[in-house]
């Protein structure tokens, strides 16, 4: 019997998750970047070693063919967004697997902590249409805004995509997929901003529909 697997290649998902218990997963810019350097280096179809053994000259996931694209993504102290398309069969498994067992590993390292850091298994939502997928690139590159979160240098409460989709600048995400969709990066910024209106709206009508449910 073929193994069924649950994401398909060249779709489109919303992973996310958070730290367990609601506790921060992270507390400073080198968490963060932590963080990211995981993203991309354990995005390879090759098993490759561990952060630690690339500083000693270990192969880079640069060098192969990836699991997934990266679209976008939001880290928020106590939770992270992603969207992922997913580029080899098992891929979004397979580079989650890594990405959240390396990365606990660190923190707890660096932390002097024990045990599971995330809740459980992270989440996932296929994203089933453009309209969709566009929609959700703004709600995760500017997730920092749907929470409020203030800006701070060293101190900051978020890292996030959106300065890869707002200035003329290499990263992690495969940005074209988006940013092809608008005449301008001008265009794209009023498209995301138009809906954090709309989320900011959305989730303020939800707070007083529970105010009033529960009086």
């Amino acid at each position: 019997m073929k193994p069924v697997f649950k994401f398909n290649n060249n779709e489109y998902y919303h992973i996310y998750n958070r730290g367990v218990d609601k506790r921060l997963v992270f507390l400073d810019k080198y968490d963060y970047d932590r963080f990211l350097k995981s993203v991309e280096h354990f995005n390879s179809i090759k098993p490759i070693g561990s952060l630690y053994e690339l500083s000693f000259g270990g192969e880079t996931a640069k060098l192969h063919k990836k699991l997934v694209h990266i679209i976008a993504y939001c880290l928020n102290q106590n939770h992270y967004h992603l969207i992922l398309q997913q580029k080899s069969i098992g891929g979004i498994s397979e580079f989650m697997k890594r990405l959240g067992g390396g990365y606990t590993w660190y923190f707890n390292n660096k932390h002097e902590r024990s045990g599971v850091l995330f809740q459980g298994t992270f989440k996932s939502k296929h994203i089933t249409s453009n309209e969709y997928l566009l929609y959700l690139s703004a709600y995760v590159n500017l997730n920092f805004k749907v929470h409020k979160l203030p800006l701070g240098g060293e101190t900051a409460k978020y890292v996030s995509s959106w300065d890869e989709y707002t200035r003329t600048k290499n990263g992690l995400c495969a940005t074209d997929i988006i940013k092809e969709q608008f005449q301008n990066e001008k265009e794209y910024i009023a498209f995301a901003n138009g809906a954090l209106k709309n989320m900011l709206e959305q989730k303020e009508m939800k707070k007083e529909l529970e105010k009033l449910l529960l009086e």
